[in-house]
C-alpha cells in the first residue's frame, strides 16, 4: 500500500456521504460477514462502553474480517441530548489497520456507516426472518435510522403501506414529506404507538438507549406474523415481546450476553439464538406465517469492517479525502 506507515487517508462525513455507495451492495457485503461469523472465520470482541453523561454512551468496537484483509475500530458516541446543540445523536470516527504490519492506514467519520450498516443489518433480518408477503411497516423514532431502514427494508419487501410515530410531532410530519418525494409509498403519522403498531407486518423501533427505559409496546399490540426490531434495544418494546416472542434472536450472543449482564434484556430467556445461524441456514427461523419474531441487532463492529474497506477503496479511486502525516 502506497505510503503505508507514513500517511493515512481520512475522510470526513461529507467525503464519505459523497460516495453514495448503494445500500444493496451493503446488504450482499453484510449477508457475507453473517457467514463468515457462523463459520467461526472473524474476531469481535463484545463493544466495551463508558458513559460520561446520563444515557449517553462512547463505544470501542474492534474487529477482523479475514476474508476482506479488513481490521480496525470503531469510536463511536450516542448522546440523546446532542439536539439542543445541534449536534447529530450518534458521532465518531473510523479506523483501519494493516493487517500485516497493524499501520492505520485510514480515518473516516463514521455517521453515514453507523446508519447505513444498521439498516443494512435490519433488511438482511427481513429477508430471513419476515413473512415474504409482508406490506405493512412501522417505524417508530423518525431520525436518520428511521430513514435508511424505509429506504433498506423497501428494497427487500413489497411494502405498500408505512406508518410512522415519533414523540415530536414536526418530526414526523418532516420525516412524512421527505420520504414520500423519494418513494411510491402510502406514509401515514400515528397519532400514538399503538396507532403505528397495530397491524404491522414489520415493526422496527429507531429511538434512542436509555439505561433506564420506560418502553411503550407490549406483546397484545403485535400481529401474529410480525417481525419487530427494537433497534434501540429494551427501550420501546416492553419485557413481554422478549419473553412471548415465537422465535428471538441477536446479531450477537456474546454482546448480547453481555449488556445482559448490564441489566438489559431482563426477561429474555437463556440461549437465544444467533441470527447468523440463520443465514448461514445451520438452524431454522421462522418456521410459519404466525410466528412473531423479534431480532434484536445490537450493532456489530463487523459490519463497520465490512462497510469501511468500501469506502476506502472508492474515495482512493475518485481522489477523495486528505492525506494526513503519521
Amino acid at each position: 500500500m502506497e505510503n503505508l506507515g507514513k500517511k493515512a487517508l481520512y475522510l470526513s462525513k461529507r467525503d464519505v456521504e459523497s460516495l453514495n455507495i448503494p445500500i444493496p451492495e451493503i446488504i450482499d457485503r453484510l449477508e457475507m460477514i453473517f457467514i463468515e461469523k457462523a463459520a467461526l472465520g472473524v474476531e469481535m470482541p463484545p463493544k466495551q462502553a463508558i458513559h460520561t453523561n446520563g444515557d449517553a454512551f462512547l463505544h470501542a468496537m474492534p474487529a477482523f474480517i479475514p476474508k476482506f484483509r479488513s481490521a480496525g475500530m470503531k469510536w463511536v458516541g450516542g448522546y440523546p441530548e446532542n439536539y439542543k446543540h445541534g449536534l447529530p445523536y450518534i458521532t465518531g470516527l473510523l479506523v483501519l489497520n494493516d493487517v500485516e504490519t497493524g499501520v492505520p492506514y485510514a480515518v473516516m467519520d463514521c455517521i453515514w456507516i453507523t446508519a447505513v450498516r444498521t439498516a443494512a443489518a435490519t433488511a438482511l433480518t427481513a429477508k430471513y426472518l419476515a413473512r415474504r408477503d409482508s406490506k405493512t411497516l412501522a417505524i417508530l423514532g423518525c431520525g436518520i435510522q428511521g430513514r435508511y431502514n424505509l429506504e433498506a427494508l423497501n428494497g427487500i419487501l413489497q411494502l405498500s403501506k408505512i406508518r410512522i410515530y415519533d414523540i415530536a410531532k414536526e418530526t414526523a410530519d418532516r420525516y412524512q414529506a421527505d420520504m414520500q418525494q423519494r418513494f411510491s409509498l402510502d406514509i401515514d403519522v400515528a397519532e400514538n404507538p399503538q396507532a403505528a403498531v397495530l397491524d404491522a407486518d414489520v415493526i422496527v423501533t429507531a429511538g434512542p438507549f436509555f439505561r433506564e427505559p420506560k418502553p411503550a409496546i407490549p406483546h397484545d399490540w403485535i400481529k401474529p406474523g410480525a417481525l419487530v426490531c427494537p433497534l434501540d434495544l429494551d427501550s420501546y418494546v416492553k419485557p413481554d415481546v422478549f419473553v412471548k416472542s415465537d422465535f428471538l434472536c441477536t446479531d450477537d450472543r456474546n454482546q448480547f450476553n453481555q449488556f445482559k449482564s448490564q441489566g438489559l434484556f431482563q426477561s429474555c430467556p437463556e440461549g437465544i439464538a444467533e441470527l447468523c445461524d440463520v443465514i448461514a441456514g445451520k438452524i431454522p427461523g421462522r418456521e410459519n406465517d404466525r410466528q412473531i419474531v423479534t431480532a434484536v441487532n445490537i450493532g456489530l463492529a463487523l459490519e463497520d469492517m465490512a462497510v469501511a474497506p468500501l469506502i476506502f477503496e472508492r474515495a482512493k479511486k475518485r481522489g477523495i479525502g486528505i492525506s494526513l502525516d503519521l
